[in-house]
This record gives structure tokens, C-alpha cells and sequence, in this order.
């Protein structure tokens, strides 16, 4: 399902990457076959989200597992982000059904994803649900932000999903091929942790300030059309 907001609704998208992908995404949508559609990419992408899960589970196994997981997250990226592409490409939006259906698809995703690393033995359980918690709660600030200001926000200090699955898929084949990093991982979990929070912590801070400012600006308004028009 395509990735919309409202029709009103500024997308902000500052990453890393953010210019490239969008070319590619183009390119990739432009030449998919015409049965494809949005919701089997929005599909494709919860079948990523289980194979990255079973492959962090399975790597208790075999750690070479992680290249499942991997996989996993190339497999979630096509499909979450050719969703809306391949929408807007076609001219095809449906605004409200794909709002509703991609953000609870990707909740649901998430969940996946961060209970599968959490199984792994290289992350604590605790680790991965304390990340789950303040991705969620970055994700809320995201629409809220689009509800009040019309600004749905992509990415925090130049960081988005993208760059974020592939830092997943660097951490994967640093495990497999470096065995003393094994032993640190939650130690790197929580230094990442650490970092989302303080994102989270610092964003809602400017926000807060915004939305003060904003209701002393409409206050102020009101007050002058009070005087003006008694």
C-alpha cells in the first residue's frame, strides 16, 4: 500500500541517501510487470521482516544464518519502499486506505524484526525491546508531527530506514567474519539504544518548543483580531 500521509502533508526526506534511493525506486517501479501492485509490495516486505526474523533465531544454529537476515532486510527494503513509489508512479494513491494499512503493516513488521533479534545470541531480549520501544516511539512522534503540521519527517540526523537496514547488514557480516565482536554486541545494542533515545529526547524537546510557539503566535492572533474587531 502507498506510502501517504495526507494529500496536505509535506514528506521530508534529508538522509544519507535519500537522493539515490529515490532514482532507483523510480527506476525499479517503472519496470515492474502491470500485475504487480502496491499491496503485493507492502506483502513483500512483512516477508522480509520474517525471513530477517528467522534468520537472527536460526543463526543460534549456525551463525551463517545472518546472511538470511540480511537478505531479510534487502527483501523488507524493496518491498516497504516500492509500495508508495510504485503508486505515485502509476497515479494510483489511495491516501487514507494507505496510511492506515502501510503504518500498521509496519508495526507489525518491526515487531518481527526486533523479537527475531532479541532470540539471536548475540542480543539480549531486554536490548531488543528497549530499540523496539523507542523506535515506536519515534515513529508516533512522526505522525503526530503530520497530524499537527502537515510535515511527515523520513529521517532523524540524516538517518532513515534505509541507512538504518544497512547498518543491520554491516553488524551481520562484521559478526560472521569478526569473532571477538561477538562477545560485544550488547554493548554495541546499547550504545544504538542510547543514541535512538537521545534522538528521541532531543526531537521531542525542538518539537515541544515548536508547538509552544506556534500556540503563543495563534494566541497572539486571536488577540489582536479581538482588538481589531471588538
Amino acid at each position: 500500500m502507498e506510502k501517504q500521509t495526507t494529500e496536505k502533508s509535506l514528506r521530508i526526506q534529508t538522509s544519507v541517501l535519500s537522493k539515490i534511493e529515490k532514482r532507483v525506486l523510480i527506476w525499479l517501479a517503472q519496470r515492474q510487470p502491470k500485475w504487480v501492485n502496491s499491496d503485493m509490495m507492502t506483502f513483500l516486505g512483512t516477508i522480509g521482516a520474517l525471513t530477517i526474523a528467522a534468520g537472527y533465531i536460526l543463526s543460534n544454529l549456525n551463525i551463517n544464518f545472518l546472511w538470511i537476515a540480511s537478505l531479510g532486510f534487502v527483501i523488507n527494503w524493496y518491498g516497504d519502499s516500492l509500495d508508495g513509489t510504485l503508486a505515485r508512479v502509476r497515479h494510483c494513491q489511495r491516501p487514507n486506505y494507505g496510511y492506515y494499512l502501510d503504518h500498521s503493516v509496519d508495526a507489525i513488521n518491526e515487531i518481527f524484526m526486533f523479537i527475531g533479534i532479541g532470540l539471536s545470541p548475540f542480543f539480549d531480549i531486554r536490548l531488543a525491546m528497549a530499540g523496539l520501544t523507542i523506535y515506536f516511539l519515534l515513529t508516533i512522534n512522526v505522525s503526530i508531527n503530520a497530524h499537527l503540521k502537515g510535515e511527515f519527517r523520513l529521517t532523524y540526523a540524516k538517518m532513515g530506514p534505509t541507512e538504518l537496514r544497512i547498518i543491520m547488514i554491516i553488524i551481520n557480516t562484521l559478526i560472521i567474519y569478526w569473532e571477538a565482536l561477538r562477545e560485544q554486541m550488547n554493548l554495541i545494542g546499547g550504545i544504538l539504544i542510547f543514541l535512538l533515545l537521545t534522538t528521541y529526547i532531543v526531537t521531542f524537546i525542538t518539537d515541544a518548543k515548536g508547538y509552544t510557539k506556534m500556540d503563543n503566535e495563534l494566541k497572539r492572533k486571536k488577540k489582536s483580531n479581538a482588538t481589531v474587531n471588538p
